[in-house]
């Protein structure tokens, strides 16, 4: 009977294709279903036989164990390096895009709130 290993909605595109070469590798039986067209259906791996559940478990566990590590260990690397991005560096990267947001927001905002303003007149 099938069973559900790895629910892939919110997953990078890159720890999914890492799950499926890990199952591969090691020879796991699996599909896949996609998100369907509205985004509603429940994209994860499957497996088709469930005595290999235990198994698929542990090598995805140890797999995102290493993955959290490097990860942190990438993003450590990246603020030494001064490449992570931050507010205030993406605000004087891009001044004009800042200003154009905050002029946006504050349109939203006025013609929001500007019926209430009005309300008691």
């Amino acid at each position: 009977m099938p069973v559900q290993l790895f629910k892939l909605r919110n997953v990078p595109a890159d720890e999914a294709q890492e799950v499926r070469e890990l199952l591969i590798n090691n020879n796991i039986d699996f599909y896949e279903t996609p998100p369907g067209n509205w985004g509603i259906s429940m994209p994860a791996i499957w497996l088709n036989e469930d005595d290999q559940l235990d198994r698929a478990k542990i090598l995805i566990d140890e797999y995102q164990k290493d993955r959290q590590v490097r990860i942190k260990q990438e993003y450590e690397q990246s603020k030494i390096e001064g490449k992570q991005q931050n507010f205030i560096n993406e605000l004087l990267t891009n001044p004009l895009q800042f200003l154009l947001y905050v002029g946006i927001a504050a349109v939203i905002l006025y013609f929001s709130i500007k019926p209430f303003l009005n309300f008691g007149k």
